[in-house]
């Protein structure tokens, strides 16, 4: 009897042990939950909570459980800043995903860079954003890596040889696209008809798009957010424009399609995630992403699912102190080193380097697939 007595003592001492050995590993994520990028937030947090409790229920990262700190920086410049401040500093997390744009994140990863908190980019793809530091990754492909093998492969397909382009002016991603794409223009010798820009917010492109017509262009490069990529398709076949569009990831969302029903048809995209890719990890994404939100996944759910599982496998080698500078600083270092095979593709990081040419953060290493709308679906080209 005292020997049993004994013997259950000395397994809830261990039991007792075990339990206060777990312990819950703060991620935040600042995402935009509301105003004009929302349209992209809600489907990243989705992507991320899937993850999570993926993640968790497989039995945590070493025995401890994630748990996601999200907050709503708004698409805007001003508050990812203070949620990122709020993140590192508040809510102590080890690591902060986000934010959704790419002229947000330019403006709060030195935050994060000079706070040495390890800050993941799963949605900003304009060139510079890794180059703030060592502490700063991406999983988002950039649109340097992407618009010239959309263009190519949509050339190629479609015969094109001049294009009309329209694109964002006031926005740090639609910019950036402009850029690489009239770099990629002109390394393919692609003559460019006109040119013409639009402004967030904006809801009447029949002047730009009735110029782009008379140009009599090939096909129509298009740097745009979801917002106002959608009316552009609907106006343009409006007017009678035929032509394919070509498009970034900014324009790679199933909400693309259900904002212009029929007139999304002929818009070529390039990413390394498409809903037509059938590999095993993607199916399976997608089918646990539709039992869970009731609503087909895009690209961005993707890229954070993936993002997280990124992370937990990092946090895998990391033997966590309770120190959090050093936690941090772990989590930094392995991360680099992190092959993943997920809804994405085949992936792994890249050093990045910054303006004067020294190693920096990390971006994404992976190839694009280009695909085209036919039928209310991307499909993917061969």
């Amino acid at each position: 009897m005292r020997f049993m007595r004994s013997a259950i003592v000395a397994l809830a001492v261990s039991a007792s042990a075990v339990a206060s050995q777990a312990a819950e590993v703060k991620i935040g994520v600042a995402a935009a939950l509301s105003g004009l990028a929302a349209q992209y937030g809600a489907a990243i947090r989705n992507g991320f909570e899937l993850a999570a409790e993926e993640i968790n229920a497989a039995g945590g990262v070493n025995g401890n459980t994630i748990k996601l700190v999200i907050e709503d920086e708004q698409g805007k410049k001003e508050e990812a800043i203070n949620v990122f401040k709020k993140l590192i500093f508040q809510d102590k997390v080890l690591l902060v995903f986000g934010p959704t744009l790419s002229n947000s994140g330019a403006a709060a990863h030195p935050v994060a860079q000079a706070a040495k908190t390890p800050a993941f980019a799963t949605s900003n793809t304009a060139d510079g954003i890794t180059a703030v530091g060592n502490y700063i990754f991406r999983n988002a492909v950039t649109e340097a890596d992407v618009l010239p093998v959309t263009l190519k492969t949509v050339v190629d397909k479609a015969g094109v040889k001049k294009v009309a382009v329209l694109y964002g002016n006031d926005d740090v991603f639609t910019k950036s696209g402009y850029d690489n794409f009239a770099k990629a223009l002109k390394d393919q010798n692609i003559a460019v008809t006109t040119t013409e820009t639009f402004a967030k917010g904006d809801v009447d492109f029949k002047a730009q798009l009735t110029k782009i017509k008379a140009s009599e262009p090939d096909a129509i490069v298009l740097s745009a957010l979801q917002a106002e990529g959608g009316p552009i398709l609907v106006q343009a076949r409006q007017l009678g424009i035929t032509q394919p569009f070509v498009g970034g990831n900014g324009v790679n969302s199933p909400k693309i399609l259900e904002l212009a029903k029929e007139a999304s048809d002929n818009l070529w995209v390039g990413s390394p995630w498409s809903a037509s890719n059938d590999s095993p990890e993607n199916t399976r994404f997608i089918e646990a992403y539709k039992k869970k939100f009731g609503t087909a996944p895009d690209q961005f759910a993707a890229q954070t699912y993936d993002a997280l599982h990124i992370v937990a496998a990092a946090l895998k080698k990391v033997e966590l102190t309770g120190d959090l500078a050093k936690d941090r600083a772990a989590l930094r270092d392995a991360l680099p080193d992190i092959a993943w095979t997920g809804a994405t593709g085949p992936f792994k990081f890249r050093q990045a380097l910054d303006k004067s040419g020294k190693p920096a953060g990390y971006d994404a290493d992976q190839q694009p697939i280009v695909s085209v709308t036919k039928d209310g679906a991307y499909q993917i080209v061969k």
